[in-house]
């Protein structure tokens, strides 16, 4: 099996660059990026919020997501400009064609990220070091902004290289530099480690990426089931996952609810979490595809945004599933706040389930519950979304709102 080599490109704080950017393309005198400035929205709505930051705001203590209010008291004479959404969808394909240059496998992760599989160009480039070099310094020089890369053998190490120290840099992570520059960082560096998970690390002594890699598959299992599998590999640098291009029909579906006044309840907010479920579900179907991740969203009431994801064992389009996968990561990653947004995200979406069968799973009765689903589906499209609803969800939780709400 031939070596794999894979870069992962981010553009420094994005949002910012790309305004500063058309700010300057536009005739403007002043580089928004070296002056206390932030991008934000409407101080006037709920939208108010600090989207990006300069790295001379970051310095007066100005965070991501704080209120435009709260940041202003921080430093009075702040420069707020709007998000440009439209311009930043033109960079990010611009961005994106222009790395096709370098190799055509290419999976965008979001508007301001990507991978490319450069596995095989090494009989082509001699270095690919010098071509991540190459390309860093090209992006600069003819988009007006900078990114960082990260070169690795698998997907996961090159997006956490790309993360060790910015702007304006190139980092590799191969399978040799596992020990030496992954293990000692601090266990909430982990791709996809949230500071929940951190937390009920750390109450177990691992307070490192090396301290997590040194436990055993079952021990972890033990603490955080599902996601004890990812935790293991993941602390040591083991990923199979192929970079495949992404299209709007398999990247990512998620809805979103901003509430009429803030939610700490519980029962209420998993009331709403199945709202969404099903109707993504059912979105998820229709096009027939199937999920490997669930996450769930949260923005507090002092806008702070969080959210957390699971990988389920296998691809699924089914409701209860789904659904149960959903309320494992609420139950888990939920901090008690009082919550102004809630969503739910499925991700990592495929067209075919791709599983292997067991003599030994009961693949009979998740036949049986998708027939069921689908007559749901084609009666619900039909006459409402929700007219019925299978009677089997009731199993999925028992709260009493919940319960109210499966038998409506």
């Amino acid at each position: 099996m031939k070596e794999r080599y894979i870069f992962h490109i981010d553009v420094n704080n994005a949002f910012l660059s790309w305004t500063a950017v058309y700010l300057l393309k536009n005739g403007a005198k002043k580089d928004i990026r070296k002056i206390p400035s932030v991008i934000g929205g409407d101080p006037k709505t709920r939208t108010g919020i600090v989207l990006a930051k300069s790295p001379i705001a970051k310095k007066y203590g100005i965070v991501t997501a704080e209120t435009l209010y709260s940041a202003r008291k921080k430093y009075k004479n702040l420069e707020v400009y709007p998000p440009n959404y439209k311009w930043y969808y033109e960079k990010s394909r611009e961005l994106m064609e222009y790395l096709k240059e370098y190799s055509p496998i290419q999976e965008q992760l979001s508007i301001d990220e990507c991978f490319l599989d450069m596995s095989g160009m090494n009989y082509i480039y001699k270095d690919l070091e010098e071509v991540a070099y190459k390309i860093k310094d090209e992006i600069k020089k003819k988009f007006g902004y900078t990114v960082n890369i990260g070169i690795a053998n698998n997907k996961l190490c090159a997006k956490m290289a790309s993360d060790f120290e910015k702007p304006d840099k190139v980092h590799t992570l191969y399978k040799d530099e596992i020990v030496s520059k992954l293990w000692p960082l601090d266990v909430g560096d982990l791709y996809m480690c949230g500071k929940s998970t951190k937390k009920e690390l750390n109450k177990l002594n691992i307070y490192t990426i090396g301290d997590l890699a040194k436990k055993d598959l079952k021990y972890l299992e033990r603490h955080f089931k599902t996601q004890g599998k990812y935790l293991y590999y993941a602390s040591r640098g083991i990923d199979e996952d192929k970079v495949e291009e992404r299209t709007s029909k398999n990247q990512s579906i998620s809805v979103t609810e901003t509430l009429p006044y803030n939610y700490n309840d519980k029962d209420k907010l998993k009331e709403i979490l199945f709202r969404q479920t099903e109707e993504i579900t059912r979105q998820l179907r229709k096009n027939k595809l199937y999920t490997k991740t669930v996450a769930v969203i949260f923005k507090n009431s002092n806008f702070v945004s969080y959210s957390a994801q699971t990988t389920l064992e296998k691809a699924t389009n089914n409701t209860k599933e789904i659904l149960r996968n959903i309320y494992n990561v609420f139950d888990n990653n939920y901090k008690e706040d009082e919550i102004r947004l809630i969503g739910t995200r499925l991700s990592n979406l495929v067209t075919n389930k791709d599983e292997q069968m067991s003599l030994f799973e009961e693949n009979n009765f998740d036949k049986q519950d998708n027939s069921i689903q689908n007559t749901i589906d084609n009666i619900n499209n039909k006459f409402g979304k929700s007219l019925i609803k299978p009677a089997s969800l009731k199993l999925v939780g028992e709260t009493k709102t919940k319960k109210r709400y499966f038998e409506k």
